[in-house]
């Protein structure tokens, strides 16, 4: 149950019922999934409709971004999605990128990516990148930055670093208004939050428990 009430679109005015519409066709197209709550984060939005429609034209250009590899950016999006700790981030971008060609084993290791053996140097470095913009207050040493410029251009770097911050935005709204998983994910395995006990003093990646 969210905390404050989400305005169900049958109740709402013609722009929650258009978003809603096309959010939901959205979701189902990304997950082949039709759960019952998938529209929890829009329907508290609805409470602001101007906000609402701002939100979704940004999202709009989000999903059309087609410089960086779809794998890599989903990716990137589900490790910074654990490290907020969005149950219904984690759930959705899980079915994301499971069917983008992540295995169980990977999604099960982004915890502890740099011990896995799972993943190419090049993801490695993506996740790496998560791992420093996710930081409070963000640390993203030149080094790692100057090794991304290696792999990615200019245009590839905004919209590999744009997603991996709206992944952060949405998992802070959600989680600050009680938004849970919705089932995208159900039955299925699912990525693992990065719990405050797994994260080292510091910053870095979490290493595995013994």
């Amino acid at each position: 149950m969210t905390r404050i009430a989400r305005v169900a679109p049958a109740a709402a005015g013609p722009l929650v019922k258009l978003a809603s519409f096309f959010t939901r066709r959205s979701l189902v197209h990304l997950t082949g999934r039709h759960p019952g709550r998938m529209l929890a984060p829009l329907e508290v939005y609805a409470h602001v409709p101007g906000l609402l429609r701002a939100y979704g034209r940004l999202e709009q250009a989000t999903a059309k971004l087609h410089r960086v590899d779809e794998r890599l950016r989903n990716l990137a999006e589900l490790k910074a999605t654990t490290l907020v700790e969005c149950e219904y981030c984690i759930d959705l971008g899980s079915q994301i990128a499971r069917r983008s060609g992540l295995s169980d084993a990977q999604l099960l290791a982004l915890p502890f990516h740099r011990n896995s053996r799972l993943f190419t140097d090049l993801e490695e470095l993506v996740l790496d990148y998560a791992v420093a913009m996710s930081e409070t207050p963000v640390r993203v040493p030149d080094t790692l930055f100057d090794e991304l410029r290696s792999h990615f251009d200019d245009a590839q770097l905004v919209e590999l670093t744009h997603v991996i911050a709206l992944e952060s935005m949405r998992g802070r709204f959600n989680l600050a208004f009680g938004i849970g998983a919705a089932g995208f994910s159900e039955g299925l395995v699912c990525a693992i939050p990065a719990t405050a006990a797994e994260r080292p003093l510091g910053g870095g990646d979490p290493l595995p428990a013994a």
